[in-house]
């Protein structure tokens, strides 16, 4: 049965969703450049919702069913950038409702052709059997200080050998060492009372994170679901406890893997938090995944997929209602070179507007008469950028004894204490001379350094913060 309050969640849903129907004609994915952040443009009327006076009502509603996504407290930049028009017409209850209707219709009609739906995500077949009961899940771990059930001492052995069998690269006095340490916990996926996969992890709670060291499933379980299952519960228990930060050693067989749970090679945290935490392994590469508090991601999956049928379906009754063949064009027979845009018919009526000119931009700001007043403002930005969490690699000259052949190669190094240097020196007389030195620190690092190292995506990381922080006080021209 429909509720009201569920056709109201939907309704506010209904803007954000678009972006994952972008293969769809009548939507397009938004730019940050797009005149749909304008405030005097009106999309169309049923594509976009308003922010009525009410919204706290709606709001209230909606929190009543809490969902995958908890509503974040926009702050003050995103207020402004997802600001609604109090122009544009809300959609009905009744056309919500007629098209939930359709979906849930739908969905019975091919029920007895298909399990699953197509594109199902990926864990759809583990969730379905963890709320039928044919698995569970737990989080395991030896004890000094107080005692350890029979139960939980069996599933830590079963643990034990899954990783075993499923790492033969790992020494097994090692696993053996991890496993069963009481620093170390493991969240364990159970069924018919034995361990059939598990991910092995250690938190780290004065630094802010979590250090995953193993991650397995049973060969007979693999590609079904359950790995995606298993972290996607790992990450819910670690914002319980308040930890936003993952990070793993992965070796070449299981990046795949990692990148399809979020994680990425980019290591948004400073190298000081983890480094000497954590152990580094030979031959891997160091992965990271950021977590976001507002998502329950055991659910995540299942709320998009509801969103984007939604969507898809009030544009297809979008469609039909404002469905009209317009006659061709006949100006140009008669020698018309170009006609405006917005006399071509129908435009306006699938919610077209002409894009407002954008104001001519002024020049960046030319170096300053007054030389103190330059070094200061080149000061500010070079102790942003000193702060930074990719700027330790480039805080100080590269020690020869560290890197006897880095001079062979680099014939004219720089890093940001010797920029500081020169800044008090007086040596900055104009911005190019400080964007130069700049560039030539992370010119230097991409040379000496391959592609896959952390110097090199500090390198890049650390320029693009410094490009934002020129253009922000007019001294980018690039």
């Amino acid at each position: 049965m429909l509720l009201k309050h569920e056709v109201i969640k939907w309704k506010r849903i209904y803007f954000f969703s678009n972006l994952f129907c972008c293969n769809l004609h009548t939507l397009q994915v938004i730019n940050e450049e797009s005149p749909i952040w304008d405030a005097s443009y009106k999309p169309a009327v049923s594509l976009l919702l308003q922010r009525s006076a009410n919204s706290k009502r709606v709001h209230d509603a909606a929190s009543a069913q809490q969902n995958a996504v908890r509503r974040p407290i926009a702050d003050g930049s995103q207020a402004k950038k997802y600001k609604y028009s109090s122009e544009v017409e809300d959609l009905s209850n009744e056309v919500v409702l007629q098209a939930m209707r359709n979906i849930n219709d739908s969905k019975n009609s091919r029920s007895s052709e298909v399990v699953f739906p197509v594109n199902a995500p990926r864990d759809e077949a583990a969730k379905t059997k963890e709320s039928r009961g044919e698995i569970e899940l737990h989080i395991v771990g030896n004890s000094l200080s107080h005692p350890v059930s029979k139960q939980s001492m069996l599933w830590l052995l079963g643990l034990h050998s899954v990783f075993a069998h499923q790492l033969p690269g790992m020494p097994r006095d090692y696993i053996s060492q991890l496993v069963f340490d009481p620093k170390h916990k493991t969240l364990a996926l159970i069924e018919e009372g034995r361990p059939i996969g598990g991910i092995c992890f250690r938190t780290f709670a004065t630094q802010g994170f979590t250090e995953i060291v193993f991650c397995a499933v049973t060969g007979d379980k693999q590609v079904k679901g359950y790995g995606t299952h298993l972290m996607n519960h790992l990450k819910d228990y670690s914002i319980q406890q308040g930890t936003k930060h993952f990070l793993t050693y992965a070796d070449e067989f299981a990046i795949g893997y990692f990148k399809k749970q979020g994680f990425s090679k980019d290591i948004k945290v400073a190298r000081p938090i983890y480094a000497g935490y954590i152990k580094e392994y030979e031959g891997a590469t160091l992965m990271h995944c950021e977590l976001h508090p507002s998502i329950v991601y055991t659910q995540f999956s299942s709320v998009i997929r509801r969103q984007k049928d939604i969507v898809k379906e009030l544009i297809a009754q979008r469609q039909q209602e404002v469905q009209k063949i317009h006659p061709g064009l006949t100006c140009f027979k008669e020698g018309v070179r170009s006609i405006p845009v917005e006399s071509i018919p129908g435009l306006r009526e699938v919610g077209w507007r002409p894009i407002a000119r954008a104001q001519r931009q002024a020049r960046p700001l030319e170096e300053s008469a007054d030389p103190d007043k330059l070094a200061q403002t080149l000061a500010t930005v070079l102790v942003a950028v000193r702060q930074h969490s990719a700027a330790w690699p480039f805080q100080k000259p590269v020690s020869q004894a560290d890197v006897p052949d880095y001079y062979d190669h680099i014939k004219y190094p720089m890093d940001l204490k010797t920029m500081g240097e020169r800044l008090k020196r007086g040596y900055y007389v104009t911005r190019r001379l400080f964007m130069a030195d700049m560039a030539r620190i992370f010119t230097n690092c991409r040379f000496y350094n391959l592609p896959e190292t952390e110097y090199y995506r500090c390198a890049n990381t650390l320029e693009r913060y410094f490009q934002t922080k020129m253009k922000e006080i007019g001294l980018w021209d690039k």
